[in-house]
């Protein structure tokens, strides 16, 4: 297959303005400028001096997991009955046939990093999906692909409701530190028994098991944090147990961007499509992305979808280049840097030989907002908004 006479983004190379990229199988065989084109078959795309960009990616959202127009008996993205829930999966709750993946395609996104709400101090495991499949595990890139800690607001007012701790920020943290610990135990009586046949093995702890692979920074930890002070308190904790580890929202990140650059703590920034419905969103600003780039902090951006719902997720981006961002870094953060966020670069972000065949084609520039996607292709196949596909 061959997508031709368009705009090329490659996001790992210097823009193309008339290039061409092409497809076999499932993966992206070659891409380059039009002089070096193939001859087209019948067939083939003509992008017809449109841009062709890797699929969008979107590195923190809710996808699957709050059914669309429900309510509570699709409701599936927060268990607040325990501040402390590691062992939850996100294939577990996602529902792959919710009409929002299909909007999710005709928009050009493919690729989400989606999993459990902000209710519970530590929340559960996201996964990494293509936005296509009739099953939720044959749409899984990377399981799990994050643990979803929150810290601020959302802890404190569900817990508050409940009369339990943690009802304060200090709890919160507490909370955290307090099971980070004992899964390093965990993990240490673990080793000594593989190495030890006379030492006897932990007793089996599901929660401690999910944890474990953070402590071992197999399995990065994703901080909601909005206010600086929650960032710090992220970093803080970051440190002590040498996690890998990255702030989503961030929307005070900008405060704070010299120690952020100085830990090399990337942020997954957004929504930035909405109202400030809660106290610690009081400096929300479309600048924050920009201000976060200009310092040399890695940043994506995300819908929080239901927040902002996905198909906004280039309008998101627009925004940001309001805001003052350069274009192509807006671009990067919803393909390149959102990829490199969600631990998925080696499949997705890029129009690199080898990846994943994910491309989107558009009649403008994908961050105007008059553009249309006139084609999306996800692994090699074309898709559309239909479910099913």
């Amino acid at each position: 297959m061959l997508i031709y006479n368009g705009v090329v983004h490659p996001m790992d190379a210097p823009v193309i303005p008339a290039g061409y990229v092409a497809l076999e199988g499932k993966t992206i065989r070659a891409v380059g400028p039009m002089a070096e084109c193939p001859p087209p078959g019948p067939g083939d795309l003509d992008a017809r001096g449109g841009h062709i960009v890797p699929g969008f990616v979107d590195a923190h959202c809710h996808l699957g997991m709050f059914g669309d127009g429900i309510g509570f008996e699709a409701d599936d993205g927060n268990e607040a009955t325990d501040p402390c829930t590691p062992q939850l999966r996100a294939v577990d709750g996602v529902n792959i046939q919710d009409r929002c993946f299909a909007e999710a395609r005709a928009a050009g996104v493919t690729t989400v990093l989606t999993g459990p709400g902000s209710a519970n101090p530590i929340a559960g495991q996201s996964a990494v999906l293509k936005t296509s499949g009739r099953w939720v595990d044959e749409a899984v890139v990377k399981a799990p692909a994050a643990m979803k800690f929150a810290l601020g607001e959302n802890p404190k007012t569900v817990y508050n409701e409940r009369k339990e701790t943690p009802i304060t920020r200090m709890a919160t943290a507490a909370l955290i530190r307090e099971n980070l610990a004992k899964a390093l135990e965990y993990q240490d009586k673990c080793d000594k028994a593989d190495g030890d046949p006379e030492t006897d093995a932990p007793d089996l702890d599901v929660k401690l098991e999910a944890l474990a692979p953070v402590v071992r920074r197999e399995v990065p930890a994703h901080f909601h944090a909005h206010r600086a002070d929650d960032i710090a308190t992220a970093v803080r904790i970051g440190r002590e147990f040498g996690l890998d580890y990255v702030i989503v929202h961030g929307t005070e990140g900008h405060l704070l961007s010299p120690l952020l650059v100085q830990e090399g703590v990337g942020v997954i920034t957004g929504p930035c499509l909405g109202d400030r419905s809660k106290p610690e969103l009081v400096n929300m600003t479309l600048e924050n992305p920009a201000l976060l780039a200009r310092a040399g902090v890695k940043v994506a951006i995300c819908t929080d979808h239901p927040e902002t719902p996905i198909q906004y997720l280039p309008l998101c981006a627009a925004m940001a280049v309001r805001g003052g961002m350069d274009e192509e870094e807006a671009l990067a953060a919803i393909t390149r840097n959102a990829a490199e966020l969600a631990g998925v670069e080696r499949r997705v972000g890029t129009l690199t030989p080898g990846k994943d065949a994910d491309v989107v084609v558009t009649d403008g520039h994908p961050l105007d907002w008059r553009s249309r996607v006139t084609a999306v292709f996800l692994e090699g196949a074309r898709v559309d908004g239909k479910n099913f596909v």
